[in-house]
């Protein structure tokens, strides 16, 4: 009888170790809230620092910093809305993602440089490192990419 309770406590412990690495694993997954460098798509030169946020399970980007000293006092003079004329630095433009599996979609997001908001789905790749994010109208085929990196804080 010894034997078998030895086999019975070596085997909850095995079990009890792949509970706890796999609720690690769980909790460790990367969220996309957090500082972000922007890259233009078109030239491949970063662009800016962008901070997504998340409230109520939805998230959302603002404009955290230009790195080009003349943007940095921009106002979107082709946006619409309570965005027409705003500064551009400080400004949510990306707005009511949701994950949806290993995608976030649902929200869109807005190309201060012509006032045109497209929708919006992304990405995270690289352990989190990394997103992939892209704007498009109608189906996501028409549209184009810009992959940002993760900012240390």
């Amino acid at each position: 009888m010894p034997m078998s309770n030895c086999r019975l406590g070596w085997r909850f412990l095995a079990a009890a170790l792949f509970l706890t690495i796999r609720l690690a694993a769980f909790a460790a997954e990367p969220t996309p809230a957090g500082l972000w460098r922007t890259v233009d798509d078109k030239t491949g030169q970063p662009r800016g620092l962008v901070r997504l946020y998340e409230e109520a399970g939805q998230f959302f980007g603002q404009i955290y910093k230009s790195l080009d000293p003349k943007d940095a006092k921009e106002r979107c003079d082709l946006c619409s809305g309570e965005r027409r004329n705003q500064p551009v630095v400080g400004m949510v433009f990306l707005r009511w993602m949701t994950k949806r599996g290993e995608e976030y979609s649902g929200g869109d997001i807005l190309d201060p440089d012509t006032g045109v908001v497209y929708r919006c789905k992304f990405r995270m790749s690289e352990q989190g490192r990394k997103l992939v994010v892209r704007g498009y109208i109608g189906v996501a085929l028409f549209g184009r990419s810009q992959t940002w990196i993760r900012e240390m804080e």
